[in-house]
């Protein structure tokens, strides 16, 4: 998937003052993202910040995700959790996949899936606009983890 890349002029074309709590979170998503964790809860970023040496309150964070996901910077899901997750705004419409074990979020992009999609829309005489696609399972770390626990447990004192 493509990496969207925003700076401070991007944040003052939205409408939003280039604050350094702002950037500082743009900043943590683009750097999250890059290494391959897309998906942050507010309380990862609150902690992100802090272990920076950033002065930044819990309730700014949650302030700041608000305002991204509002002009489109941020995208929130709630996977079957208490907390939200959010991600950076992609260009390309993706799926996820989700461990209910350890909360792993995987993107997927499934052409086949898209086109049913709208082929179902069509037969009802919907126009789609949006669409989120969330598929829940056990991860294969996970399904490992508890064959081994399985595989112990049956071992005989």
């Amino acid at each position: 998937m493509n990496e969207l890349k925003y700076d401070s002029s991007d944040l003052k074309s939205l409408g939003l003052k280039a604050t350094i709590p702002r950037l500082r979170i743009l900043d943590i998503f683009q750097k999250a993202a890059s290494e391959g964790e897309r998906h942050l809860t507010a309380d990862q970023v609150f902690s992100m910040l802090r272990d920076e040496g950033e002065d930044v309150g819990l309730a700014t964070v949650y302030r700041v995700l608000s305002q991204f996901e509002v002009a489109g910077i941020l995208r929130r899901h709630h996977f079957e959790s208490d907390s939200a997750t959010y991600e950076l705004g992609e260009p390309e419409h993706h799926d996820h996949l989700v461990c209910v074990q350890c909360g792993k979020v995987e993107e997927f992009v499934d052409v086949e899936i898209e086109r049913r999609q709208q082929e179902i829309a069509d037969r009802y005489g919907f126009t789609l606009e949006h669409h989120t696609l969330c598929l829940y399972g056990i991860c294969k770390e996970c399904r490992e983890k508890n064959q081994q626990k399985s595989q112990q447990a049956q071992k005989p004192l």
